[in-house]
């Protein structure tokens, strides 16, 4: 969100500010000062700002705090004392108190909008959705955090991180507060939660989908990844917890949170889960489900496809019952569920030419995001499945051959290039190949993306169903630091009707 976008202008006290943070006054400062704004890159810095001297993993703030006083900072939040001629406030972490000190300018919005965070390795973005369709299908004024948009009421925001950083996240909030926001559905990711980007925030729901492999070129190692996650249930203190208890993790995950004594929902599919699911039967272009709510049977058919999904509206069905809406509301919201942008997207040609085969585009980027979604879309498929996919740059080298393997579920993958960054694609494809060897005549690699998602189009009959894995709603490729116009349901579109 632009600076310039936050609806009102403030201007509060540093004591105010500083509220619940410990803070030494170095340099003459005082905790009287006001100030107008709170700013962690001192290019946003302006007359009155406090500005907040982040470490970071390639530069550090401090080094950039004379630029922030040249431009007018009424002080400074260091970890140390600098040799400069301003107000100083030192505290531990001036990222914790980024965070912490944003809530408390912007009025700690989340006590008067009830946040819904949720978080997982896949799901997210499909569970936020469907929560706030949810939420108005309740006659709520809804709001939306996440990796395709935001909203504000009725307002769009482009997205430009799965959760935001901590000043922009409680800014958000506060804007939605504004707007009269009821429930905000948010998408928590494991390094806004290791990063403390959601310190300061109240949540009145936090659901868990699922964890997988993704992530460890930050992480490490899946107990870290995990243990990430579990934040947002052991040390925020939601009032409920939603949970999917289909994994392990989602087990254990249930008991550390009720051992912090927290009130838990379980979803799933075993008998001890408040929403369980008794039988799933899939259709091209939607799922019936059976449930058992509290012991009280349900059944009902929404507009999303694959074993995956179900697991996602599970999640959201816990959530509305969390928020204390009636389950006849839950039914008839997931009923008229919204396509979701980039997740099993369908697409006909750009003017609406429909193939004799599927075309589908999905943001599943791990390797069982893959899997499952190949799962899903064979089981609606007659013919074969056709998988176009590739693997980022600059992130964990451990998952590319096994995404590889987990794309030989489909009856043949063609390998390509994903965003490469600042890597080799080729490099990137010959890390992948290592997990599909043994299985040649399965596959082939066409590093241009545009070109494989052509050859996979010519290659389909009717019938068959061409799956474009990796990117969903993005419309760019990141190729060195440079971001490209590229939208695979565009690519794929003009190439339907050329094809035609």
């Amino acid at each position: 969100m632009g600076k310039k976008e936050s609806l009102t202008k403030r201007s509060l006290s540093i004591e105010s500010v500083f509220r619940g943070v410990d803070v030494e006054c170095l340099r003459g400062a005082t905790l009287e000062t006001q100030i107008s704004s709170v700013e962690f890159s001192s290019r946003d810095v302006s007359s009155g700002a406090l500005f907040f001297c982040v470490p970071g993993t390639v530069v550090d703030g401090h080094d950039f705090a004379q630029d922030a006083i040249s431009r007018g900072a009424a002080g400074l939040v260091v970890e140390h004392e600098l040799d400069l001629a301003i107000a100083q406030y030192k505290v531990t972490s001036a990222r914790e108190a980024l965070a912490l000190c944003s809530a408390n300018f912007y009025e700690n919005p989340s006590t008067q909008v009830q946040i819904v965070g949720i978080t997982g390795t896949n799901g997210k973005t499909t569970t936020a959705f469907l929560t706030e369709h949810l939420a108005r299908c309740a006659g709520k004024t809804t709001g939306l955090m996440g990796t395709v948009e935001c909203h504000i009421a009725d307002k769009v925001v482009p997205s430009l991180h799965t959760t935001l950083e901590s000043r922009d996240f409680q800014r958000m909030l506060f804007d939605m507060k504004n707007a009269q926001v009821d429930v905000c559905a948010c998408e928590i990711s494991s390094h806004a939660l290791d990063l403390g980007r959601t310190l300061g925030t109240k949540f009145a729901v936090a659901a868990f989908t699922n964890l997988t492999q993704d992530h460890l070129d930050y992480h490490k190692t899946m107990e870290s990844y995990f243990e990430a996650k579990a934040r947002l249930f052991c040390e925020y203190e939601p009032d409920v917890c939603v949970i999917c208890t289909d994994s392990e993790h989602g087990k254990r995950l249930a008991q550390l949170s009720e051992e912090h004594g927290r009130r838990v929902i379980r979803v799933g599919s075993h008998n001890d889960c408040d929403v369980r699911v008794v039988e799933a039967r899939f259709a091209p272009h939607s799922t019936a489900v059976d449930l058992a709510v509290d012991g009280q049977g349900l059944s009902f058919e929404f507009p999303l496809v694959g074993r995956f999904n179900v697991e996602n509206m599970l999640v959201c069905f816990g959530i509305g019952c969390a928020l204390g809406i009636d389950i006849q509301t839950i039914v008839s919201a997931l009923e008229t569920a919204p396509q979701v942008p980039g997740r099993l997207e369908r697409v006909v040609g750009s003017t609406g030419t429909v193939p004799a085969f599927g075309v589908l585009v999905d943001y599943a980027h791990t390797p069982d995001s893959v899997a499952k979604a190949i799962q899903a879309v064979k089981a609606v498929t007659q013919g074969q499945v056709i998988c176009v996919f590739g693997c980022g740059g600059d992130r964990d080298h451990d998952k590319r051959p096994k995404m590889g393997a987990a794309a030989l579920a489909a009856d043949y993958a063609i390998v390509t290039s994903d965003n490469p960054r600042t890597e080799d694609p080729d490099a990137i494809i010959a890390m992948i190949i290592p997990g599909m060897e043994g299985n040649e005549e399965r596959f082939s690699v066409v590093p241009d993306r545009k070109e494989a998602i052509r050859v996979a189009l010519e290659r389909a009959k009717p019938g068959d169903c061409v799956l474009i894995a990796g990117k969903g709603h993005e419309d760019y490729q990141i190729i060195g630091t440079v971001k490209h116009p590229f939208d695979d349901r565009k690519i794929a579109a003009d190439a339907i009707e050329e094809l035609s």
